[in-house]
């Protein structure tokens, strides 16, 4: 089973965990990105993330069935936040569910890598001196 969110709320850590327990997994893996207080040593205030909805579930749905087809994944759950993100407020869970724990590791990492270079969600950042669009990428 596949779960692909984008949400103007707060995300849910337990939910997704839930989302992706399954007796037959030895594994499960959860990711979770949050908003760090400085890019490149300077300070961040805030984030604010938009995405081309229809298309960005699209592509995280292609992300979550590579992961069931290479790793042989139970349960995958994307959920990304859009809209204004404070420091410490979650921006991305990704959960994983294997038969083996070395596949969600890996299924998780590659969820996480080919989301940044393939969906369409772009942050701003601000500043104490202004804010600059970005690639939704470390």
């Amino acid at each position: 089973m596949i779960d692909i969110k984008i949400l103007d709320q707060t995300l849910d850590t337990d939910y997704c965990r839930s989302f992706v327990t399954h007796p037959s997994a030895g594994g499960i893996v959860v990711f979770v990105g949050t908003v760090r207080d400085q890019t490149q040593g300077k300070p961040v205030q805030k984030l604010e993330f938009e995405a081309f909805e229809s298309m960005a579930i699209k592509e995280m749905a292609k992300i979550a069935e590579a992961i069931q087809e290479k790793w042989d994944a139970i349960h995958v759950a994307i959920h990304h936040r859009v809209g204004t993100l404070d420091i410490s407020d979650i921006a991305v869970i990704i959960a994983v569910s294997t038969p083996h724990r070395k596949a969600a590791f890996e299924a998780c990492q590659y969820a996480i890598d080919t989301l940044k270079e393939t969906v369409p969600i772009w942050k701003k950042e601000f500043f104490d001196d202004g804010e600059v669009w970005v690639a939704a990428h470390p």
